[in-house]
């Protein structure tokens, strides 16, 4: 059975990720309170980000800064700005 969550990203109730992806306190506040939808987009976010900006994921400077637009993106509510990307239009 699927676990649900509230969504802090959502800001509803929503199917929980089945088990924490990421390491460590951040880790166990996105496994207990974001979606797998809320997830997924944030993982389309931060694909753009490595490509654009192309991160080295062996750098701890560059993992450093895409946690904190992981964190900004899934619990602030802030838009991931990526230099030359328009959203398209729905």
């Amino acid at each position: 059975m699927a676990r649900t969550v509230f969504c802090e990203y959502l800001k509803q109730d929503a199917e929980g990720l089945d088990f924490q992806l990421y390491p460590g306190e951040v880790g166990k506040r996105i496994f207990d309170s974001i979606s797998k939808q809320a997830w997924a987009e944030w993982i389309k976010k931060q694909t753009m980000l490595v490509n654009e900006r192309k991160l080295n994921m062996m750098n701890p400077e560059h993992r450093k800064q895409l946690e904190s637009e992981m964190i900004s993106f899934l619990f602030e509510g802030k838009e991931v700005h990526i230099e030359g990307y328009v959203p398209v239009e729905k």
